[in-house]
């Protein structure tokens, strides 16, 4: 699901935990539900109450009591004044998948170079469900209202590194995804329609590129490319942003995406 601009996407609810793990004996309700509550806090409920936990997943106020105590036990979350916030110790949750991702390890210099050159800002994603995750990023300047980081996820379907993602999707996969996103108007120029994605997703698989003009944020322009494995098979995308008053879409197109291309084939070579 699409989440509003800057925000987190939200954890889902203890209804819907329940069908999740309805009628399978291994599936850990208590456990599902404490990753519930660490997805809860984002940039932007950086310090939450029970009350407000409770909100955010669905569960009850005592469920979330419980896992907030569990928790803070734990190391993973602080108490001050009754209100929680996430400690230091949550990082080593995802350090293991970054550490243990050869793209995430060796990306670095060759986004730092891309972003020098072009003096633009160069980020690397990978999809998960409906959204991208941003696994790597070199950043000039800032150029959107949220600040994008590693772990920071966006829609799909009105970014140019989703869109190159979502195209490489087999068939079936993607009209499971077409049926189901919400494609939600960020700007006036995010294409929300079904069949209008369908046509641009295979544009974009035909000429191997996404580029996006303000449907993401408005004064924002994108550009991405895949990440392919020696075995040719899409990975990660890599892209380059810009302010659109500062960079037209012939620019992007002349000078942005042979750069993109070059990093890509170049990291593509590193990965078995």
């Amino acid at each position: 699901m699409a989440q509003s601009d800057g925000a987190a996407p939200e954890a889902a609810s203890d209804e819907s935990l329940a069908n999740e793990g309805a009628g399978d004996p291994n599936f850990m309700t208590s456990l599902a539900r404490g990753l519930q509550v660490l997805r809860a806090f984002s940039e932007f409920r950086r310090q939450l109450t029970i009350a407000q936990v409770s909100q955010a997943t669905g569960m009850s106020r005592a469920a979330a009591r419980r896992c907030l105590y569990t928790l803070q036990k734990l190391g993973y979350v602080a108490e001050d004044d009754r209100r929680f916030s996430l400690r230091p110790q949550v990082l080593a949750l995802g350090h293991g998948y970054l550490s243990s991702t050869p793209l995430a390890v060796v990306a670095q210099p060759y986004l730092d170079s891309v972003s020098r050159t072009l003096r633009e800002s160069c980020s690397i994603a990978i999809l998960d469900g409906e959204d991208i995750v941003y696994i790597c990023r070199s950043a000039e300047t800032r150029i959107m209202s949220i600040s994008l980081i590693v772990g920071t996820r966006l829609p799909a379907y009105c970014t140019s590194m989703g869109r190159v993602l979502l195209a490489q999707l087999p068939p079936p996969a993607l009209e499971q995804y077409l049926s189901t996103a919400q494609l939600v108007a960020r700007t006036g120029q995010t294409s929300t329609s079904p069949a209008r994605l369908r046509k641009i997703l295979a544009e974009t698989r035909a000429q191997g590129y996404a580029m996006i003009d303000q449907e993401l944020e408005v004064g924002l322009r994108s550009i991405a490319v895949p990440i392919r494995d020696l075995r040719g098979q899409v990975i990660a995308s890599i892209n380059v942003g810009a302010h659109a008053a500062r960079v037209s879409l012939e620019e992007m197109q002349t000078r942005f995406l042979p750069a993109l291309q070059g990093c890509a084939a170049e990291l593509g070579q590193l990965l078995v």
